[in-house]
């Protein structure tokens, strides 16, 4: 027994395709938004050009490449603990007090914040300041500190 298959005609098709969009827009809307936003961190991590690091990768970068570790929390975030023989430019001023790292260019560079979000944001500044290996300490301070990973006072 053969099936046959039922052919529509590409008119009919259409019409309904129109008219399910037509009283479905909200619902299309809503799908592609949030499809979007699940894709904008992919996004955001490839246009900044940085690498995620966990805590034991930073370590053995710090060890044997002399990483330059570049906190970006605002001042008032800085005056409790930091990363041992970090350097302190918060976000808000990377850009215009990008030259004090000029000497660090052939280093590699760690960024970080608090929870890792901001120091994201820090990769694209580097790479406008001439930075080529920069890297995010995935979870910020707080990873390291959930490590177990030795702190210096502000």
């Amino acid at each position: 027994m053969s099936k046959s298959a039922i052919i529509l005609p590409a008119s009919f098709v259409l019409t309904h395709l129109m008219e399910f969009i037509t009283n479905n827009w909200l619902l299309i809307l809503v799908a592609f938004l949030s499809g979007a936003m699940l894709l904008w961190p992919y996004v955001q991590r490839q246009m900044s050009g940085m690498r995620d690091l966990g805590t034991l990768n930073v370590t053995h970068l710090i060890n044997t490449r002399n990483a330059l570790l570049l906190d970006v929390r605002e001042p008032k975030e800085y005056e409790n603990a930091k990363l041992p023989q970090a350097v302190h430019i918060p976000l808000s001023q990377l850009l215009s007090r990008g030259s004090e790292l000029a000497k660090h260019k052939e280093r590699p560079i760690i960024a970080y914040c608090a929870r890792g979000a901001r120091s994201r944001m820090a990769g694209s500044i580097l790479r406008k300041l001439g930075f080529n290996e920069i890297y995010n300490l995935h979870g910020g301070l707080q990873a390291w500190r959930d490590s177990g990973l030795p702190l210096e006072k502000a």
